[in-house]
């Protein structure tokens, strides 16, 4: 069965589903807790903590979107919701009619400060504490050089 397909060898195939599953459960298990100890989704929390990572607190939709992996009406209708419960604001771009910004508030500037402290410690617990520093110095390199690369496309 030669049909071009370069399918995965089985250590490929254990290293890939093994991070998938990884991926899945350890964010399953972040987006619970954000959700029942903080009353925010793991949606709203990347976007909380992208816009703190900004000066102003505030970020262009379509930079926003693209820094999220997000679709045009899946960012339309999360900020919606986020701004309905006054975590964000949509502001016009004066420079460009058709282009917005998403601002932080101070009551998402509160939401994400609040869910911080819980999230690390989960994260330490369920994942930091089980790897060495060898460990996550190469999983830091193989995920910059990975994410690099996709970088090089956007739109793939």
């Amino acid at each position: 069965m030669d049909d071009g397909v370069r399918w995965l060898t089985a250590e490929e195939q254990r290293a890939w589903r093994g991070f998938v599953r990884l991926h899945e459960r350890l964010g399953g298990r972040l987006s619970r807790l954000l959700q029942s100890e903080s009353n925010v989704s793991a949606a709203d929390f990347a976007v909380l903590v992208n816009l703190t990572d900004v000066p102003d607190g505030r970020q262009r939709y379509q930079d926003l979107g693209r820094a999220l992996e997000w679709e045009k009406s899946r960012m339309s209708h999360h900020i919606a919701r986020m701004a309905g419960r006054g975590l964000v604001v949509r502001e016009e771009c004066p420079e460009d009619a058709r282009g917005a910004f998403v601002v932080i508030t101070d009551a998402g500037r509160s939401a994400v400060e609040a869910a911080a402290p819980r999230h690390v410690e989960t994260v330490r617990e369920l994942f930091l504490d089980h790897v060495t520093p060898a460990e996550l110095r190469m999983l830091a390199d193989i995920s910059e050089r990975v994410v690099a690369k996709l970088d090089e496309d956007p739109a793939g």
